[in-house]
């Protein structure tokens, strides 16, 4: 599959998760917002008041935020991984050892809206996620990292 293209590959729980974010945006936070914008103009003279010009701030970020996640809901794809594929794909989990390591890691290959190291989940778009997208089990990978190259060798995928 060519992931090269403008979409936003999402996992199912991925998808959910933004629009249950832009729920809470889009309410709550609004509301928020509005109510601090209006506390801040009780205040008086808006050129020198720190509270109406962070409200307002805030109030930038989070359309933008909207704006974003709107977006990348619009363009999105979801993956769902094909049971028993043979090669690495968006959605796979991928079990890799390091040339110069016994040691193995396994990663959840995912969009980048979803990546999260701390969970083991890193993007296609990874100088490591497109080493290993339509790669097979046994295949061997290097990367160039500030250290220098750095080999994987395809365990298991799943």
């Amino acid at each position: 599959m060519d992931y090269s293209d403008e979409r936003e590959y999402l996992s199912r729980e991925g998808f959910e998760r933004l629009k249950k974010d832009l729920e809470h945006l889009k309410t709550d936070k609004r509301r928020d917002i509005a109510d601090r914008l209006e506390y801040a103009k009780g205040l008086g003279d808006l050129s020198e008041n720190s509270e109406y010009h962070e409200a307002k701030e805030a109030q930038m970020e989070n359309e933008r935020r909207i704006a974003e996640i709107e977006d990348i809901l619009a363009r999105s794809v979801i993956m769902t991984k094909a049971e028993g594929a043979s090669s690495v794909a968006m959605g796979s989990t991928v079990v890799v050892s390091r040339e110069d390591s016994s040691e193995t890691s396994r990663f959840v290959l995912v969009g980048s809206e979803e990546a999260d190291p701390s969970q083991s989940k890193i993007s296609y778009e990874s100088p490591l996620g497109r080493s290993l997208l339509g790669k097979k089990k046994g295949e061997e990978v290097s990367i160039t990292a500030p250290r220098g190259e750095i080999k994987y060798k395809i365990v298991d995928i799943m």
